[in-house]
């Protein structure tokens, strides 16, 4: 018996990809697709544009929960199924890209693997424990979210041109260290995506990160 023929019948809709047209999944998406420009740039070496990309990643995330707290009539299924999507996504836009930023701006140095390997690990982690048991007491997280991640990698890229390009890397490596330690970390953080006014922060930081970052790319 496989695994989904193991677990309880749940209601759905008729097709699969008929979840896609819930807007709040379709914000959820549009976040996937941010990370997979990120990654490409990545890959190529164009940290300016990936981290355009990254930050977009995180606003279409923060976006789609509050747009879905927001739509009346919405069905349970359609909750759950933008839950799981949300989750997985974040795992692949918080996890493998800042890993992924970490290998490539380090030129795939063996050295940096297990720095790369702590970051993903701790997140995947965080969001197994996420999902398990939620929030600390309804409104607090246990430990840092993953989408903060981008927040501070895009922060930090800032800075790159103050540095060697044998220093920055170690900041890189350092940070993201740090960032992992935090997520498992057993402090108490606030969930800032939830409020409206932090989603306008947010908003304004990702266009003034994109034009900064858009600058430097033309």
């Amino acid at each position: 018996m496989t695994t989904e023929e193991s677990k309880p019948e749940k209601s759905q809709k008729k097709y699969i990809i008929s979840y896609v047209w819930d807007f709040p999944n379709i914000l959820s998406l549009s976040g996937l697709f941010c990370t997979i420009i990120a990654i490409y740039f990545i890959l190529q070496g164009v940290y300016s544009a990936a981290m355009i990309g990254m930050i977009w990643a995180v606003a279409f995330d923060w976006a789609d929960g509050l747009v879905a707290r927001r739509i009346k009539g919405r069905s349970s299924s359609d909750g759950q199924f933008g839950g799981e999507l949300d989750l997985l996504i974040d795992i692949v836009s918080y996890g493998v890209t800042p890993a992924l930023l970490l290998l490539s701006y380090g030129k795939f140095d063996p050295v940096f693997l297990p720095g790369a390997f702590l970051m993903l690990a701790a997140g995947v982690i965080r969001l197994s424990y996420f999902s398990t048991f939620g929030l600390a007491d309804g409104s607090k997280y246990t430990g840092l979210a993953i989408d903060n991640n981008n927040i501070a990698f895009v922060f930090i890229f800032l800075f790159e041109g103050m540095f060697s390009a044998d220093v920055f890397p170690v900041i890189l490596y350092v940070s993201g260290l740090g960032l992992a330690a935090l997520n498992v970390s057993q402090i108490s953080t606030p969930k800032l995506s939830g409020k409206p006014v932090n989603v306008v922060l947010l908003a304004s930081y990702t266009l003034a990160i994109t034009a900064i970052y858009g600058w430097t790319l033309l």
